[in-house]
Protein backbone atom coordinates (compact mmCIF):
# COMPACT_ATOMS: atom_id res chain seq x y z
CA UNK A 1 0.00 0.00 0.00
CA UNK A 2 0.99 3.61 -1.09
CA UNK A 3 -0.25 6.38 0.89
CA UNK A 4 -1.38 9.47 -1.18
CA UNK A 5 0.24 12.81 -0.83
CA UNK A 6 -1.88 15.60 -1.09
CA UNK A 7 0.16 18.67 -1.48
CA UNK A 8 -1.06 21.72 0.74
CA UNK A 9 -1.56 24.97 -0.85
CA UNK A 10 1.23 27.62 -0.76
CA UNK A 11 1.93 29.18 1.85
CA UNK A 12 3.87 31.67 4.38
CA UNK A 13 5.23 30.38 7.64
CA UNK A 14 6.44 32.70 10.22
CA UNK A 15 8.28 30.60 13.16
CA UNK A 16 8.50 33.37 16.11
CA UNK A 17 11.30 31.74 18.30
CA UNK A 18 12.70 30.51 14.96
CA UNK A 19 15.85 29.53 16.35
CA UNK A 20 14.66 28.17 19.52
CA UNK A 21 14.70 24.49 20.30
CA UNK A 22 11.54 23.35 18.68
CA UNK A 23 12.31 24.73 15.81
CA UNK A 24 15.35 23.36 15.43
CA UNK A 25 14.83 19.92 17.10
CA UNK A 26 11.24 19.66 15.43
CA UNK A 27 9.65 22.38 12.91
CA UNK A 28 11.94 22.83 10.50
CA UNK A 29 13.12 19.38 10.07
CA UNK A 30 9.49 18.39 9.70
CA UNK A 31 9.23 20.65 7.41
CA UNK A 32 11.83 19.23 5.44
CA UNK A 33 10.52 15.96 5.24
CA UNK A 34 6.96 17.48 4.17
CA UNK A 35 8.67 18.90 1.44
CA UNK A 36 10.74 15.94 0.69
CA UNK A 37 7.43 13.66 0.16
CA UNK A 38 5.73 16.04 -1.87
CA UNK A 39 3.71 18.48 0.25
CA UNK A 40 5.57 21.43 0.23
CA UNK A 41 5.81 22.73 -3.37
CA UNK A 42 5.22 25.89 -5.09
CA UNK A 43 6.06 29.31 -4.36
CA UNK A 44 6.30 28.98 -0.47
CA UNK A 45 8.40 31.16 2.19
CA UNK A 46 9.40 30.16 5.57
CA UNK A 47 10.55 32.83 7.67
CA UNK A 48 12.21 32.53 11.33
CA UNK A 49 12.15 35.66 13.60
CA UNK A 50 13.85 36.30 16.47
CA UNK A 51 15.88 38.73 18.50
CA UNK A 52 19.05 37.40 17.25
CA UNK A 53 21.09 38.65 14.85
CA UNK A 54 21.63 36.80 11.72
CA UNK A 55 20.71 37.18 8.31
CA UNK A 56 19.36 35.06 5.96
CA UNK A 57 22.32 33.31 5.02
CA UNK A 58 22.99 32.59 8.59
CA UNK A 59 19.80 31.04 8.88
CA UNK A 60 19.52 28.63 6.00
CA UNK A 61 22.85 26.94 7.72
CA UNK A 62 21.24 27.04 11.13
CA UNK A 63 18.16 24.94 9.06
CA UNK A 64 20.76 23.10 7.55
CA UNK A 65 22.60 22.01 10.15
CA UNK A 66 19.55 21.25 12.10
CA UNK A 67 17.97 18.91 9.30
CA UNK A 68 21.29 17.37 9.14
CA UNK A 69 20.91 16.27 12.81
CA UNK A 70 17.63 15.24 12.75
CA UNK A 71 16.69 11.39 12.37
CA UNK A 72 14.60 12.96 9.32
CA UNK A 73 18.04 14.25 7.37
CA UNK A 74 19.91 11.27 7.76
CA UNK A 75 21.24 10.72 4.48
CA UNK A 76 19.13 13.76 3.26
CA UNK A 77 19.23 14.24 -0.28
CA UNK A 78 21.24 17.12 -0.95
CA UNK A 79 19.92 18.52 -3.76
CA UNK A 80 16.54 18.60 -2.05
CA UNK A 81 18.01 20.10 0.99
CA UNK A 82 19.55 23.32 -0.77
CA UNK A 83 15.94 23.47 -2.57
CA UNK A 84 14.08 23.78 0.61
CA UNK A 85 17.03 25.91 2.24
CA UNK A 86 16.17 28.55 -0.61
CA UNK A 87 12.26 28.69 0.65
CA UNK A 88 13.93 29.91 4.24
CA UNK A 89 13.89 33.83 4.94
CA UNK A 90 15.19 34.92 8.61
CA UNK A 91 14.13 38.66 10.22
CA UNK A 92 14.84 40.02 13.25
CA UNK A 93 11.91 41.13 15.29
CA UNK A 94 11.49 42.56 18.77
CA UNK A 95 8.02 40.86 20.05
CA UNK A 96 7.52 43.78 22.88
CA UNK A 97 9.06 46.33 20.36
CA UNK A 98 8.53 47.90 16.86
CA UNK A 99 11.89 46.62 15.53
CA UNK A 100 11.97 44.31 12.21
CA UNK A 101 7.76 44.53 11.49
CA UNK A 102 8.07 46.53 8.63
CA UNK A 103 10.64 44.10 7.37
CA UNK A 104 8.40 41.37 8.26
CA UNK A 105 5.45 42.53 6.92
CA UNK A 106 7.17 43.46 3.64
CA UNK A 107 7.99 39.60 3.51
CA UNK A 108 4.64 38.26 3.95
CA UNK A 109 2.32 38.19 0.82
CA UNK A 110 -1.62 38.87 0.66
CA UNK A 111 -2.40 36.16 -1.41
CA UNK A 112 -1.05 33.62 0.63
CA UNK A 113 -2.22 31.54 3.17
CA UNK A 114 -0.55 33.34 6.11
CA UNK A 115 0.26 30.66 9.40
CA UNK A 116 2.44 32.63 12.50
CA UNK A 117 3.66 29.88 14.84
CA UNK A 118 4.20 31.17 18.42
CA UNK A 119 7.08 29.30 19.52
CA UNK A 120 8.01 31.32 22.45
CA UNK A 121 7.24 31.78 26.14
CA UNK A 122 3.58 32.48 26.95
CA UNK A 123 3.97 36.04 27.90
CA UNK A 124 4.64 37.35 24.63
CA UNK A 125 1.42 35.79 22.65
CA UNK A 126 -0.07 38.62 23.97
CA UNK A 127 2.41 41.37 22.07
CA UNK A 128 2.61 38.90 19.08
CA UNK A 129 -0.52 38.98 18.45
CA UNK A 130 -1.13 42.87 19.24
CA UNK A 131 1.77 43.33 16.90
CA UNK A 132 0.38 41.42 14.06
CA UNK A 133 -2.73 43.16 14.12
CA UNK A 134 -0.84 46.44 13.93
CA UNK A 135 1.06 45.95 10.98
CA UNK A 136 -1.68 44.41 9.00
CA UNK A 137 -1.25 40.74 9.60
CA UNK A 138 -4.12 39.67 11.48
CA UNK A 139 -6.98 39.43 8.62
CA UNK A 140 -9.18 35.85 7.71
CA UNK A 141 -6.39 34.47 5.93
CA UNK A 142 -3.61 34.59 8.91
CA UNK A 143 -3.72 31.31 11.32
CA UNK A 144 -1.78 31.64 14.43
CA UNK A 145 -0.09 28.79 16.31
CA UNK A 146 0.39 28.28 20.10
CA UNK A 147 2.51 26.76 22.12
CA UNK A 148 1.60 24.93 25.61
CA UNK A 149 1.50 25.91 27.99
CA UNK A 150 -1.75 27.67 28.06
CA UNK A 151 -1.70 29.75 31.46
CA UNK A 152 -0.82 27.60 34.83
CA UNK A 153 -4.07 27.64 35.93
CA UNK A 154 -8.05 28.28 35.13
CA UNK A 155 -7.34 32.17 35.44
CA UNK A 156 -4.58 32.71 33.22
CA UNK A 157 -6.08 30.43 31.00
CA UNK A 158 -9.13 32.77 30.37
CA UNK A 159 -6.58 35.54 30.32
CA UNK A 160 -4.87 34.20 27.44
CA UNK A 161 -7.66 33.43 25.59
CA UNK A 162 -9.40 36.62 26.03
CA UNK A 163 -6.33 38.48 25.02
CA UNK A 164 -5.94 36.54 21.99
CA UNK A 165 -9.79 36.60 21.22
CA UNK A 166 -9.15 41.01 20.89
CA UNK A 167 -7.34 40.13 17.79
CA UNK A 168 -8.34 36.63 16.31
CA UNK A 169 -11.51 34.31 15.93
CA UNK A 170 -11.73 31.27 17.31
CA UNK A 171 -11.23 29.79 13.99
CA UNK A 172 -7.83 31.35 13.67
CA UNK A 173 -6.59 29.81 16.54
CA UNK A 174 -4.61 26.33 16.72
CA UNK A 175 -3.49 25.25 20.29
CA UNK A 176 -1.05 22.27 19.34
CA UNK A 177 -0.44 19.05 21.56
CA UNK A 178 1.72 17.52 19.71
CA UNK A 179 0.22 14.11 21.57
CA UNK A 180 -2.94 14.40 19.18
CA UNK A 181 -0.40 14.03 15.87
CA UNK A 182 0.63 10.87 16.80
CA UNK A 183 -0.61 7.92 14.15
CA UNK A 184 -1.69 5.70 16.94
CA UNK A 185 -3.93 8.67 18.84
CA UNK A 186 -5.29 9.27 15.43
CA UNK A 187 -6.03 5.73 14.64
CA UNK A 188 -8.04 5.07 18.20
CA UNK A 189 -10.79 7.04 16.44
CA UNK A 190 -10.66 5.20 13.57
CA UNK A 191 -10.67 1.57 16.18
CA UNK A 192 -13.72 2.93 17.77
CA UNK A 193 -15.65 5.14 15.22
CA UNK A 194 -14.75 2.74 12.43
CA UNK A 195 -15.46 -0.83 13.15
CA UNK A 196 -18.58 -2.39 14.57
CA UNK A 197 -16.69 -5.08 16.34
CA UNK A 198 -15.70 -2.59 19.27
CA UNK A 199 -18.23 0.20 19.49
CA UNK A 200 -20.64 -2.06 21.16
CA UNK A 201 -18.75 -3.03 24.25
CA UNK A 202 -17.19 0.66 24.69
CA UNK A 203 -18.97 0.85 27.69
CA UNK A 204 -19.18 0.48 31.43
CA UNK A 205 -21.30 -2.95 31.29
CA UNK A 206 -17.91 -4.38 29.34
CA UNK A 207 -15.00 -2.83 30.34
CA UNK A 208 -13.57 -3.29 33.71
CA UNK A 209 -10.95 -0.31 33.92
CA UNK A 210 -8.46 1.93 31.70
CA UNK A 211 -5.14 3.15 32.85
CA UNK A 212 -3.24 5.52 30.62
CA UNK A 213 0.46 5.77 31.46
CA UNK A 214 3.24 8.38 30.06
CA UNK A 215 6.27 7.29 31.74
CA UNK A 216 9.59 9.16 31.19
CA UNK A 217 13.24 7.94 31.59
CA UNK A 218 14.69 10.92 31.97
CA UNK A 219 14.77 14.01 34.37
CA UNK A 220 14.20 17.54 34.47
CA UNK A 221 16.94 17.87 32.35
CA UNK A 222 17.49 22.08 31.42
CA UNK A 223 13.49 22.63 32.22
CA UNK A 224 14.27 22.74 35.88
CA UNK A 225 13.18 26.12 36.05
CA UNK A 226 9.90 25.84 34.02
CA UNK A 227 9.28 22.50 35.23
CA UNK A 228 9.57 23.41 39.54
CA UNK A 229 6.84 26.49 38.70
CA UNK A 230 4.77 23.49 36.80
CA UNK A 231 5.26 20.32 38.16
CA UNK A 232 3.88 16.92 36.33
CA UNK A 233 0.03 17.73 36.69
CA UNK A 234 0.13 21.03 34.81
CA UNK A 235 2.91 20.08 32.65
CA UNK A 236 1.59 16.69 31.39
CA UNK A 237 -1.82 15.58 33.02
CA UNK A 238 -3.56 19.07 32.48
CA UNK A 239 -3.24 18.77 28.59
CA UNK A 240 -1.78 16.01 27.46
CA UNK A 241 -2.94 12.80 29.34
CA UNK A 242 -6.02 14.61 29.41
CA UNK A 243 -6.97 14.84 26.02
CA UNK A 244 -6.01 11.15 25.88
CA UNK A 245 -9.32 10.62 28.40
CA UNK A 246 -11.21 12.45 26.21
CA UNK A 247 -10.16 10.75 22.80
CA UNK A 248 -11.00 7.43 24.82
CA UNK A 249 -14.27 8.35 26.66
CA UNK A 250 -16.09 10.99 24.28
CA UNK A 251 -19.31 10.06 22.73
CA UNK A 252 -18.94 9.54 18.58
CA UNK A 253 -19.30 12.53 17.12
CA UNK A 254 -22.21 13.28 14.27
CA UNK A 255 -19.60 14.33 12.17
CA UNK A 256 -15.57 13.78 12.04
CA UNK A 257 -15.24 17.60 11.67
CA UNK A 258 -13.46 19.84 14.36
CA UNK A 259 -16.12 21.46 16.29
CA UNK A 260 -18.41 18.32 16.19
CA UNK A 261 -15.15 16.39 17.55
CA UNK A 262 -14.42 18.93 20.19
CA UNK A 263 -17.82 19.25 21.20
CA UNK A 264 -18.06 15.79 22.52
CA UNK A 265 -14.20 16.27 23.48
CA UNK A 266 -15.85 18.99 25.84
CA UNK A 267 -18.60 16.75 27.36
CA UNK A 268 -16.32 14.33 28.91
CA UNK A 269 -14.37 16.96 30.48
CA UNK A 270 -17.20 18.42 32.06
CA UNK A 271 -18.81 14.93 33.35
CA UNK A 272 -15.40 14.37 35.38
CA UNK A 273 -16.18 13.87 39.00
CA UNK A 274 -14.14 16.15 41.68
CA UNK A 275 -10.97 14.20 42.15
CA UNK A 276 -11.34 13.31 46.39
CA UNK A 277 -7.63 13.77 48.19
CA UNK A 278 -7.36 10.28 48.57
CA UNK A 279 -7.84 9.13 44.98
CA UNK A 280 -4.47 11.08 43.83
CA UNK A 281 -0.68 10.34 44.64
CA UNK A 282 2.38 12.81 43.91
CA UNK A 283 5.63 11.62 43.86
CA UNK A 284 9.58 13.53 43.10
CA UNK A 285 12.27 11.61 42.33
CA UNK A 286 15.55 10.47 44.37
CA UNK A 287 18.89 10.45 43.42
CA UNK A 288 20.83 7.01 42.10
CA UNK A 289 23.52 5.93 40.57
CA UNK A 290 25.08 9.10 40.11
CA UNK A 291 21.84 10.71 38.71
CA UNK A 292 20.97 13.58 40.39
CA UNK A 293 17.64 14.19 42.71
CA UNK A 294 14.77 16.16 41.22
CA UNK A 295 15.53 18.71 44.17
CA UNK A 296 19.23 18.83 42.81
CA UNK A 297 18.29 19.32 38.94
CA UNK A 298 15.89 22.10 39.81
CA UNK A 299 18.32 23.89 42.80
CA UNK A 300 15.48 23.75 45.53
CA UNK A 301 16.28 21.78 48.03
CA UNK A 302 12.88 22.81 49.47
CA UNK A 303 10.47 21.77 46.11
CA UNK A 304 7.37 20.26 46.80
CA UNK A 305 6.57 20.02 43.47
CA UNK A 306 6.37 16.65 41.82
CA UNK A 307 7.78 15.24 39.45
CA UNK A 308 5.01 12.43 39.69
CA UNK A 309 1.44 12.35 39.70
CA UNK A 310 -1.25 9.24 39.44
CA UNK A 311 -4.97 9.63 40.47
CA UNK A 312 -8.27 7.43 39.61
CA UNK A 313 -10.81 9.72 37.41
CA UNK A 314 -14.81 8.87 37.13
CA UNK A 315 -16.65 10.40 34.04
CA UNK A 316 -20.16 10.43 35.29
CA UNK A 317 -22.40 9.85 31.84
CA UNK A 318 -24.28 6.52 31.72
CA UNK A 319 -21.62 5.47 29.34
CA UNK A 320 -18.80 5.47 31.85
CA UNK A 321 -20.77 5.08 35.15
CA UNK A 322 -18.61 2.72 37.47
CA UNK A 323 -15.77 2.39 35.14
CA UNK A 324 -12.97 4.39 37.13
CA UNK A 325 -9.52 5.50 34.84
CA UNK A 326 -6.63 5.26 36.14
CA UNK A 327 -3.68 7.99 35.00
CA UNK A 328 -0.38 8.90 35.75
CA UNK A 329 2.74 10.28 34.40
CA UNK A 330 5.97 10.89 36.06
CA UNK A 331 9.52 11.27 35.51
CA UNK A 332 12.61 9.06 36.04
CA UNK A 333 10.84 6.00 35.64
CA UNK A 334 12.17 2.80 34.40
CA UNK A 335 11.54 3.06 30.97
CA UNK A 336 10.13 5.22 28.54
CA UNK A 337 6.74 4.12 27.70
CA UNK A 338 3.29 5.81 26.86
CA UNK A 339 -0.43 3.31 26.64
CA UNK A 340 -3.93 3.19 26.73
CA UNK A 341 -4.93 0.21 28.03
CA UNK A 342 -8.85 -0.69 27.85
CA UNK A 343 -8.81 -3.48 30.46
CA UNK A 344 -12.36 -5.77 29.89
CA UNK A 345 -14.47 -7.67 31.92
CA UNK A 346 -13.86 -11.28 32.89
CA UNK A 347 -16.15 -13.36 30.54
CA UNK A 348 -19.29 -13.53 33.04
CA UNK A 349 -19.19 -17.61 34.02
CA UNK A 350 -16.14 -19.44 32.93
CA UNK A 351 -16.65 -23.25 31.51
CA UNK A 352 -13.75 -24.40 31.83
CA UNK A 353 -12.96 -24.27 35.84
CA UNK A 354 -10.65 -23.00 38.38
CA UNK A 355 -7.80 -24.54 36.97
CA UNK A 356 -8.08 -22.23 33.52
CA UNK A 357 -7.49 -19.25 35.93
CA UNK A 358 -8.57 -15.71 35.33
CA UNK A 359 -8.20 -14.08 31.87
CA UNK A 360 -9.46 -11.51 30.20
CA UNK A 361 -9.12 -9.06 27.10
CA UNK A 362 -6.88 -5.87 26.50
CA UNK A 363 -6.80 -3.40 23.72
CA UNK A 364 -3.31 -1.74 24.37
CA UNK A 365 -2.65 1.45 22.32
CA UNK A 366 0.93 2.48 22.51
CA UNK A 367 2.23 6.03 21.79
CA UNK A 368 5.60 5.59 22.09
CA UNK A 369 8.43 4.61 21.79
CA UNK A 370 6.89 2.21 19.37
CA UNK A 371 3.32 3.23 18.04
CA UNK A 372 1.28 0.22 17.10
CA UNK A 373 -2.41 -0.89 18.35
CA UNK A 374 -2.37 -4.71 20.54
CA UNK A 375 -5.60 -7.01 21.45
CA UNK A 376 -4.97 -9.52 24.36
CA UNK A 377 -7.36 -12.50 23.52
CA UNK A 378 -7.38 -16.30 25.06
CA UNK A 379 -7.06 -19.43 23.34
CA UNK A 380 -6.09 -22.59 24.23
CA UNK A 381 -2.02 -23.41 24.80
CA UNK A 382 -1.76 -26.15 22.19
CA UNK A 383 -0.47 -29.83 23.18
CA UNK A 384 -1.95 -32.45 25.04
CA UNK A 385 -3.10 -32.43 28.47
CA UNK A 386 -6.25 -30.70 28.71
CA UNK A 387 -7.64 -27.54 28.10
CA UNK A 388 -5.05 -24.95 29.30
CA UNK A 389 -6.01 -21.35 28.62
CA UNK A 390 -2.89 -18.75 27.79
CA UNK A 391 -3.36 -15.18 26.96
CA UNK A 392 -1.47 -14.05 23.44
CA UNK A 393 -1.36 -10.29 21.76
CA UNK A 394 -3.10 -9.69 18.56
CA UNK A 395 -0.43 -7.27 17.51
CA UNK A 396 -1.12 -4.69 14.78
CA UNK A 397 2.12 -3.42 13.50
CA UNK A 398 1.87 -0.58 10.60
CA UNK A 399 4.82 -2.31 8.78
CA UNK A 400 3.62 -5.89 8.95
CA UNK A 401 -0.19 -4.63 7.95
CA UNK A 402 0.46 -1.63 5.72
CA UNK A 403 4.19 -2.28 4.17
CA UNK A 404 7.03 -1.35 4.96
CA UNK A 405 7.17 2.43 3.59
CA UNK A 406 3.65 3.09 5.98
CA UNK A 407 5.79 2.56 8.81
CA UNK A 408 7.52 5.61 7.88
CA UNK A 409 4.37 7.91 8.60
CA UNK A 410 5.04 11.56 9.30
CA UNK A 411 5.70 12.94 13.16
CA UNK A 412 3.27 14.50 14.57
CA UNK A 413 4.67 17.77 14.47
CA UNK A 414 4.72 17.48 10.79
CA UNK A 415 1.20 16.61 10.44
CA UNK A 416 -0.30 19.53 12.72
CA UNK A 417 1.60 22.11 10.74
CA UNK A 418 -0.37 20.59 7.08
CA UNK A 419 -3.48 20.88 9.43
CA UNK A 420 -2.48 24.50 10.09
CA UNK A 421 -1.66 25.48 6.70
CA UNK A 422 -5.22 23.16 5.59
CA UNK A 423 -7.64 24.93 8.07
CA UNK A 424 -8.38 21.60 10.17
CA UNK A 425 -9.30 22.01 13.85
CA UNK A 426 -9.41 18.77 14.43
CA UNK A 427 -6.65 17.93 16.09
CA UNK A 428 -6.37 21.07 17.92
CA UNK A 429 -7.89 22.27 21.21
CA UNK A 430 -10.30 24.76 21.15
CA UNK A 431 -10.48 27.69 24.31
CA UNK A 432 -13.51 26.33 26.13
CA UNK A 433 -11.77 23.05 25.87
CA UNK A 434 -8.74 24.28 27.40
CA UNK A 435 -10.51 25.93 29.84
CA UNK A 436 -12.57 22.92 31.15
CA UNK A 437 -9.55 20.95 31.90
CA UNK A 438 -8.08 23.84 34.14
CA UNK A 439 -11.39 23.91 36.01
CA UNK A 440 -11.16 19.96 36.97
CA UNK A 441 -7.38 20.78 37.45
CA UNK A 442 -7.44 23.92 39.75
CA UNK A 443 -9.42 21.59 41.91
CA UNK A 444 -7.04 18.82 42.46
CA UNK A 445 -4.09 21.34 42.66
CA UNK A 446 -5.58 23.41 45.12
CA UNK A 447 -6.49 20.84 47.93
CA UNK A 448 -3.15 19.41 47.95
CA UNK A 449 -2.04 23.02 48.28
CA UNK A 450 -4.57 23.52 51.27
CA UNK A 451 -3.23 20.16 53.01
CA UNK A 452 -0.16 21.47 52.46
CA UNK A 453 1.12 17.70 51.71
CA UNK A 454 5.06 17.29 50.06
CA UNK A 455 5.23 14.55 47.48
CA UNK A 456 6.56 11.06 48.08
CA UNK A 457 9.60 10.17 47.60
CA UNK A 458 10.88 7.87 44.92
CA UNK A 459 13.74 5.43 43.56
CA UNK A 460 15.21 6.29 40.19
CA UNK A 461 14.04 3.82 37.70
CA UNK A 462 11.10 2.74 39.44
CA UNK A 463 7.62 2.82 38.70
CA UNK A 464 6.57 5.97 41.35
CA UNK A 465 5.79 5.91 44.83
CA UNK A 466 4.22 2.77 46.38
CA UNK A 467 1.31 4.93 47.20
CA UNK A 468 0.23 4.67 43.55
CA UNK A 469 0.54 1.13 43.39
CA UNK A 470 -1.72 0.74 46.51
CA UNK A 471 -4.41 3.40 44.71
CA UNK A 472 -5.09 0.36 42.45
CA UNK A 473 -4.95 -2.67 45.07
CA UNK A 474 -6.91 -1.38 47.39
CA UNK A 475 -10.06 -1.63 43.99
CA UNK A 476 -8.06 -4.87 43.35
CA UNK A 477 -6.34 -4.34 40.10
CA UNK A 478 -2.82 -3.71 39.13
CA UNK A 479 -0.87 -1.25 36.75
CA UNK A 480 0.41 -2.45 34.05
CA UNK A 481 4.33 -2.83 33.80
CA UNK A 482 5.78 0.01 32.72
CA UNK A 483 7.70 -1.55 29.61
CA UNK A 484 8.73 -0.01 25.97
Amino acid sequence: MVSRVIPVDPFDLVIFGGTGDLARRKILPGLFRRYCAGQIEGDVRIIGAARGEMDTEGYRQFASDAIVASDEGAGANRGNLEAFLQMLHYVVVDAMGDDGWEELAGIIRSDRIRAFYFSVAPRLFGPLAERLHQHGLADGQTRIVVEKPFGRDLATAKDLNRVLAEHFDESQIYRIDHYLGKETVQNLMAIRFGNMLFEPLWNSQYVDHIQITVAEEVGVGGRGDYYDRSGAMRDMLQNHLMQLLCLIAMEPPAKFNPDAVRDEKLKVIRALDPVPPQDVVRGQYDGADGRPSYRNQVGNRDSTTESFVALRARVSNWRWAGTPFYLRTGKRLKERASEIAVVFKDAPHSIFGDEAGRHRNILTIKLQPNEGIELGVTIKEPGPGGMRLVDVPLDMTFAEALGPEEADFPDAYERLIMDVIRGNQTLFMRGDEVEAAWAWTDGIIAGWEERGEDPLPYSTGSSGPDDALMLMHRDGRRWREIKA
